[in-house]
């Protein structure tokens, strides 16, 4: 089987070695930016008690808040797929595109134009410094694997995780079904 180095637009997937880890533990991270000094991704899988009406009261928005991971939590970031309605976006994959001009985004947000399977709204991303995340997979902290849904913002976050390790087969079956507090087993 070929290993995945990271890339702009990969999935890192948890491995579930991690457990003890509560910011990544079952966590899928679609990375969008890879160089040898960073690399700088979202999670995908963890949705937050916040819509984004909470944030942005001025916005009659119910769209999901997810925690994009443990690095600047404060701040506001988001993914979507209609780079044509939002100019200097920046292309992470095929598709999928990061930020853009927030002042049309928000526009567009008030008139109802954006759907939610559109965007994905983040507080906080997920970041490493240089060799950082290279060293965390040579501890297999994580693996590598290709975004390969159509659209990765209709997954369904609880069962995401599960699935990419029920693709990868092998010993990973029996961590795909264990629950998620594993003293529950």
């Amino acid at each position: 089987m070929t290993i995945l180095s990271p890339k702009r637009g990969r999935l890192l997937i948890a491995e579930p070695s991690i457990l003890n880890d509560d910011s990544f533990k079952r966590s899928i991270v679609l990375i969008t930016e890879h160089s040898n000094s960073s690399s700088v991704g979202f999670i995908l899988n963890r949705p937050l008690n916040y819509v984004l009406e909470d944030l942005i009261p001025d916005i009659e928005c119910n769209f999901t808040i997810y925690q994009g991971g443990p690095v600047e939590q404060e701040n506001l970031y988001f993914i979507h797929r209609i780079p044509e309605l939002l100019e200097g976006s920046i292309e992470v994959a095929q598709g999928i595109y990061w930020g853009g001009n927030f002042e049309s985004l928000k526009q567009l947000l008030k008139e109802n134009i954006i759907d939610p399977n559109d965007i994905r709204f983040f507080l906080g991303y997920s970041g490493w410094g240089s060799k950082q995340l290279e060293e965390e997979l040579e501890t297999q902290s994580w693996f590598v694997s290709e975004n390969e849904f159509e659209n990765i913002f209709e997954e369904d976050e609880e069962a995401i995780w599960k699935n990419k390790l029920l693709e990868k087969g092998g010993e990973y079956k029996i961590w795909a079904n264990a629950p998620a507090d594993i003293k529950m087993n």
